[in-house]
């Protein structure tokens, strides 16, 4: 079975809210007190303790191209033990140290 990119599915099969949802989304990114890096790892950080494995996977390299270091990215999963436990640092921590390593 080929694997289906969830976004380009949500485009495909509800073009009208995946693009009221991609509006949503530019006007996030345009907002201006925060740098790119920043939002980035702020993102990072809300997807793992909400467990959204693709979304860190995606963000790990736009946190990387917008400067983030590997140590701010590890720093990011590692401050989530607060809220989740070694749960985040199991699930989340080797992979995005492999993608941003590759990235």
């Amino acid at each position: 079975m080929n694997k289906i990119n969830p976004l380009e599915l949500f485009e495909k099969e509800a073009p009208d809210v995946q693009k009221a949802y991609a509006d949503l989304i530019n006007s996030l990114v345009a907002l201006k007190s925060l740098d790119q890096k920043t939002k980035h790892l702020i993102y990072i950080g809300m997807k793992v303790v909400t467990d959204d494995f693709n979304a860190v996977l995606y963000h790990v390299p736009m946190a990387k191209k917008a400067g983030a270091t590997r140590d701010e990215i590890k720093e990011t999963i590692v401050l989530s033990l607060s809220v989740t436990g070694l749960k985040s640092i199991s699930t989340f921590l080797s992979h995005a140290l492999e993608i941003y390593d590759n990235a």
